[in-house]
Formats: C-alpha cells, sequence, structure tokens
C-alpha cells in the first residue's frame, strides 16, 4: 500500500479542490489507479498497451489519478460521458466519445477495452441492463471492469428508493435528486453480474464513516489506510463500493 511522498493541501497530490491529503471521496479513485498501474505495468513488461476506458467521466477524476502513476506512459484511454458539460484535460485522452450510455454505446466496438471503468455513474440511470451489459460487452476476454456506486445497509436503501421522494414533496424540497437508484451492496452486486456476463473478483468499501469532525483525519495516512482495510473487510457497511470483475476467456 505503499505510496511516494505528497506534498500541498491536495487529495493524493492530485485534486486542488479536495484540500486533505487522503480526502476519503477520493479514496475510490486512487484504489482503481493503483489497480490499473498494476495492470499497465504487466503489459509494459510484454511490450504492449493497456486500453482503458473511462465510462461516465465526468471532470476527470480517473485519469487525473492515473497520470501520476509511474505506467501512465503504457496506458490509452478513452472516455465517454452524456455531453461537454466539463472542461477535460483532453491531453490525457486518446479519444472522447459523446452519447447515451442507455442506449448502449454501438458505436464502440466489442471487446475494445482491457479495463473498462464505471465510477459513480449507475445510480444516476433508472435503466440498468443496456448499461451493465455495454460494460460486459466492452471489456476484452480475461479483461476487467471497476464498477462503483454509493449504496446503503439494508433497510436503509428502502428508505431512500421509497421515502426521501415522499418527504421530498411533502416538504417541498426543490432541490433536483441525481441519485434515481439506491442499492445494497447485495443487489447491486447480483444485478451487474446478471447483466454483464463477467465473474466477480472483489468487493471494497469507501467510507463508513467521514467528514465532520473526523475531517481533520483526513491529513494523515494512517486514518486513510485504516479505512482502506476497514473497507475491504466490511464493504456492505460503507457509503461507496466497488465491485471488480473479471471476463471470462472463453
Amino acid at each position: 500500500m505503499g505510496r511516494r511522498n505528497l506534498s500541498g493541501r491536495k487529495a493524493f497530490g492530485i485534486d486542488p479542490k479536495r484540500a486533505q491529503r487522503y480526502n476519503l471521496r477520493q479514496a475510490r479513485y486512487d484504489a482503481l489507479a493503483h489497480d490499473i498501474d498494476v495492470l499497465a505495468g504487466k503489459a509494459a513488461l510484454a511490450g504492449e498497451r493497456l486500453a482503458v476506458l473511462d465510462m461516465g467521466c465526468g471532470k476527470g477524476a480517473a485519469a487525473m489519478h492515473l497520470r501520476v502513476r509511474p505506467n501512465f506512459g503504457a496506458i490509452d484511454i478513452d472516455a465517454t460521458d452524456l455531453g461537454e458539460k466539463y472542461k477535460l484535460d483532453t491531453s490525457l485522452y486518446r479519444c472522447i466519445f459523446y452519447g447515451d450510455l442507455t442506449k448502449g454505446y454501438p458505436e464502440l466496438p466489442d471487446a475494445s477495452y482491457d479495463v473498462v471503468i464505471c465510477e459513480q455513474v449507475l445510480e444516476h440511470l433508472l435503466d440498468l441492463e443496456i448499461p451493465m451489459a455495454s460494460i460486459g460487452r466492452l471489456v476484452k476476454p480475461g479483461g476487467r471492469a471497476i464498477v462503483g456506486v454509493p449504496i446503503f445497509p439494508p433497510p436503509l436503501h428502502l428508505g431512500r428508493r421509497y421515502l426521501v421522494p415522499i418527504f421530498d414533496r411533502l416538504s417541498g424540497h426543490k432541490g433536483k435528486r441525481t441519485h434515481v437508484q439506491a442499492f445494497t451492496l447485495a443487489n447491486f452486486k447480483a444485478t451487474l453480474l446478471a447483466h454483464t456476463k463477467m465473474r466477480f473478483i472483489e468487493a471494497r468499501g469507501f467510507r463508513i464513516i467521514s467528514g465532520g469532525p473526523l475531517r481533520p483525519l483526513e491529513e494523515l495516512r494512517w486514518w486513510w489506510a485504516f479505512n482502506r482495510w476497514l473497507g475491504e473487510k466490511l464493504p456492505a457497511a460503507c457509503v461507496e463500493v466497488q465491485i471488480i470483475l473479471e471476463k471470462p476467456v472463453s
């Protein structure tokens, strides 16, 4: 779990908008960047390049975390998103494709990527079958997907799904909630496996408790390391989870 020394008040030395050095909201990107860097290192030793798709790239956090890794030079990153909402550093990407994930990105060929990232996207979509099937379709045989969403411990997901919209209407809540799904780890894993047709490797969680009076602890490496350890042991108790999948070779 070693990391280089970090300087400046940036999340993992990367994101100036997250002032805490080990900001737990960014830990998921640090984790996926570590895993992809390892795969890129293996590809480089074989004289190959690692093809990565960041599905629903948003502000480009995944690419920003990857670019400081030792094997970034062996990675070709493509990105997709719904539209040009954010200004991306285009130098980090081989290609950026704008389109509707619920339509499945038919323009992208099957089995094109060694790794597909889909981080903090699926909770915004009503229809999950086509987006999840597209993850499985785009991964090469033997390749991996890293898929992350917010989760709730049961039965709190039922309250978020059914009661919160009622309370919003009764209270006159005017803000638009963009999360239309409410997952537990178990139902997210089951749905993902059913639609991607991929093999489960592991689940890891992030942020059981963060922010508020505990925010100063996010300056300390041991607090980040403890949360990573806890998230690996008790992913279902966290508020965010990543599931790692592998596509069968045959």
